[in-house]
């Protein structure tokens, strides 16, 4: 009886130590790669429009990542937080087009087409 009592009480406490620790996902492999590829989408958001080209292409192309992603509200979140972070790198240090920001559009139009081509080739169906 004894050994019943003290083995019921042993798994009531680890029931209950389960249930007071909440399991968290497990992130994806390719999510960093595609929050950095959100913060790339918005520093070319901002910077070519700095540099003369008008329209909202780069926020097209994050529409459309969020629209193949279809992430869950908290995912959604951090993509858009990305996206922003990306966009206001920038948006405090340039108010005019200068060589360095023309250059900064040339490597990030670089790491871009390196991210997707990457997460496409690695974790693509």
């Amino acid at each position: 009886m004894m050994r019943a009592s003290t083995y019921i009480m042993a798994m009531t406490l680890a029931a209950s130590t389960m249930l007071a620790a909440p399991a968290r996902a497990v992130e994806a492999p390719f999510e960093p790669g595609l929050m950095r590829l959100a913060e790339v989408l918005g520093s070319l958001h901002f910077l070519r429009n700095l540099c003369g080209e008008k329209g909202t292409q780069w926020r097209g192309e994050m529409e459309k990542l969020l629209q193949a992603e279809n992430p869950s509200p908290e995912r959604r979140a951090r993509f858009i937080a990305s996206f922003n972070r990306g966009y206001r790198s920038f948006d405090g240090t340039y108010t005019a087009c200068t060589p360095s920001a023309t250059e900064a559009i040339s490597r990030y139009m670089k790491e871009g087409e390196a991210l997707s081509r990457d997460i496409a080739s690695r974790f693509g169906n």
